[in-house]
């Protein structure tokens, strides 16, 4: 009876795992940029698209998978382009490179989808045992993980954090936000696009829609992940969005598991944003009224003492 369910859950983990680099690019810019990106939705496709036209052709996977990081970071670059040098807004310039993706994909893919079962991936030999293919796949999330931690932590990554809090006062020390925003959104989109190849060669097949609602998705896995485990610090957040990309996933699986119909996943993904979005300013508004309810609570006693003492 529990099999199917345990099963499911491991299969959701696996591609939670993978999801979660795509979930960290997209952290860079909703949470340390603070930048409406959506290329993520093209440019997921887009990583996709490059390994599997190349792994169809007998290049090596890795060398597939490095060409894909580099489509996105080139696709990131363009967004961040639009924004910083063609003064076009923000929101503006991703849905235009979101829209521009979707006919480079075409180029590339050369037919909406390309299907590569047969041929040799990262993932061909490992897949065939379990527990390595977990320790594999956790491995690598967390090798992203603490990459993009310790380049958060250099001078540039620190550039970045900083334009992202007040872009106003960076630039009075002389720093060039344009640089920084570039690099950020360009960073992003280079994970969003590994994650993309990544899930191309996990699943043997590239669609042209497969980076659709992937924004969503991944704004899903950082606001569960903060909502569940915090975010104090660029470790601890970066740690949240990997475990909430995992839980998102499960949560998605259960769902299907349930016999839900297909064509409600996104009204599902949809309200578990609501959700998340919603509970931790209902979580604020009772700590604060159970604060002013304690010193409304205070002042009466303190009140009710001074009466007493007056009366004596």
């Amino acid at each position: 009876m529990l099999q199917p369910w345990l099963h499911s859950i491991e299969g959701a983990t696996h591609i939670g795992l993978v999801y979660a680099i795509m979930a960290l690019g997209v952290y860079i810019t909703y949470r340390i940029l603070d930048f409406p990106d959506l290329t993520v939705d093209g440019s997921f496709t887009t990583g996709g698209a490059v390994a599997a036209i190349m792994i169809t052709q007998g290049y090596n996977p890795w060398l597939a998978t490095g060409a894909a990081f580099a489509a996105g970071l080139a696709a990131g670059a363009c967004t961040g382009l639009l924004h910083t040098k063609g003064k076009i807004n923000g929101l503006l310039s991703g849905i235009l490179m979101m829209i521009a993706l979707y006919s480079i994909n075409l180029r590339i893919m050369g037919k909406p989808n390309i299907g590569f079962y047969n041929e040799a991936s990262l993932f061909s030999e490992i897949s065939k045992n379990p527990v390595t293919y977990m320790i594999v796949l956790v491995a690598a999330a967390f090798f992203i993980k603490f990459l993009l931690d310790s380049f958060l932590h250099t001078d540039i990554g620190l550039a970045l954090r900083a334009t992202g809090d007040n872009a106003r006062m960076i630039r009075s020390f002389g720093a060039n936000t344009d640089i920084t925003t570039v690099v950020g959104v360009s960073v992003s989109n280079g994970l969003v696009a590994l994650s993309g190849a990544l899930i191309a060669q996990q699943q043997g097949v590239t669609d042209i829609n497969m980076g659709v609602g992937m924004i969503v998705a991944g704004l899903a896995s950082v606001i569960i992940g903060e909502a569940i485990f915090g975010a104090r610090t660029v470790f601890r957040a970066t740690l949240a969005v990997v475990f909430g990309a995992i839980v998102y996933r499960i949560i998605y699986a259960v769902a299907l598991r349930m016999e839900m119909n297909p064509q409600d996943m996104k009204l599902i993904t949809a309200v578990i944003v609501i959700v998340a979005l919603v509970l931790p300013t209902i979580q604020r508004a009772l700590k604060n009224r159970g604060l002013a309810r304690k010193r409304s609570s205070e002042l009466s006693a303190a009140a009710s003492s001074s009466s007493k003492g007056g009366a004596v």
